[in-house]
């Protein structure tokens, strides 16, 4: 993965990010020397997104299989809530 420095990206621009895309499909931004961020295409992102939400869908599912949920009201789910946070 291609590291860009913070520098180089404010004197060259975006389009610093755009051929780093061009070559791989993330790229770290440093700044002072230290990975601080990834760049990617709006449509990994999204992909990726995506991912996040069907993993999501599977371990809810897998809890509703095994029994562990809850069925209550708002009210009830509230007070529940407010009486484990003391």
């Amino acid at each position: 993965m291609k590291t860009i420095a913070a520098n180089e990206l404010k004197t060259k621009g975006v389009s610093t990010i755009q051929n780093a895309l061009e070559e791989d499909s993330e790229v770290l931004i440093s700044v002072r020397g230290k990975e601080r961020y990834v760049v990617m295409d709006l449509e990994e992102y999204n992909r990726l997104r995506v991912c996040e939400l069907e993993a999501a869908l599977y371990e809810t599912r897998q809890q509703i299989a095994a029994g562990d949920v809850v069925e209550e009201s708002v009210e009830a789910h509230i007070a529940r809530i407010k009486a484990e946070t003391k």
